[in-house]
């Protein structure tokens, strides 16, 4: 595929210049990204697409599920997919539990239990998901993602229309520790397999849990440096990840999730929310069937 944008600006450099006589327009090969060639106004899709889904990851959770649904349009082998994205998911997962370190949500008791009961079940679940990705083919890899973006904005509804219960949820208690690990393994399955950001799961389920949405996004973030972290290290083994991608979509990203920690602490992100539970709930069918 040749960049419009490149072939024009080359054959008007070309025709433009005193010097040089008259010549045949140039074209200029489109770059390549994990082995498959990605044309100007691709490359510039992925890098909004990565900023949005930065904004969605510190603001309200879902969000990484994004470059994972974009990946999935310009990348075959789900495993490059998976592997690519999980990747991006390390950096946001740490500037993510820096700003909210930063604000005190991950410095309370409950918040540091939370922390360490999901990510280290996650981390288990990360593992589990990793493996059954080598023996899913690229149909069935559509459908899995496109019934856990269905799932995902089911649970953002939800997550809206009953609100965070507030203080009657406590992950210190033995009630508390079993269901936060369960969330905790139950999001790491298909994090691992899917290469999708751990909080797109985890913070509605903790939220409908009674967990308040704030400090379940803030552990949400801690929990993806462990499932993103061994993950990669898994698919970097297969040769299932593009580095320059990588680098790409995660510059705009780390910006968006800067942008997305601050939303969440000065706007209402109720409409946000909708809006976004209505797009994923969309989207799910449409992978699935296309």
């Amino acid at each position: 595929m040749h960049s419009a944008l490149l072939l024009s600006l080359s054959t008007w450099i070309v025709e433009s210049a005193p010097s040089v006589p008259p010549a045949a327009p140039v074209a200029v090969p489109a770059l390549a990204f994990g082995g498959v060639a990605l044309d100007t106004a691709t490359l510039l899709a992925l890098v909004l697409v990565a900023f949005l889904a930065g904004i969605g990851i510190t603001a309200i959770g879902p969000g990484g599920v994004f470059v994972t649904i974009a990946l999935s349009f310009v990348l075959a082998r789900p495993g490059l997919i998976a592997g690519t994205a999980g990747a991006t998911n390390i950096a946001t997962g740490i500037i993510g539990s820096a700003v909210y370190a930063h604000s005190g949500e991950l410095r309370t008791e409950q918040g540091k239990w939370m922390m360490v009961v999901l990510s280290l079940t996650g981390l288990a679940g990360a593992l589990l998901g990793a493996g059954i990705n080598a023996f899913v083919s690229a149909e069935l890899f559509e459908v899995l993602l496109g019934g856990f973006v269905a799932l995902a904005g089911v649970l953002t509804w939800y997550r809206e229309r009953y609100g965070s219960g507030g203080g009657e949820f406590d992950a210190r208690t033995r009630r508390g520790t079993v269901l936060v690990g369960a969330v905790g393994f139950a999001v790491g399955v298909p994090a691992g397999l899917l290469g999708v950001g751990g909080p797109v799961l985890a913070v509605p389920l903790l939220v409908a849990l009674g967990a308040p949405m704030v400090p379940a996004v803030a552990v949400a973030q801690v929990q993806s440096i462990f499932i993103a972290g061994f993950a990669t290290a898994g698919y970097l083994f297969r040769d299932a990840v593009s580095l320059w991608l990588v680098a790409l979509i995660g510059v705009p990203e780390l910006i968006g999730v800067v942008v997305g920690w601050q939303v969440a602490h000065r706007v209402s992100a109720r409409r946000l929310k909708l809006a976004l539970a209505v797009v994923l709930v969309t989207l799910g069918p449409y992978i699935a069937l296309g």
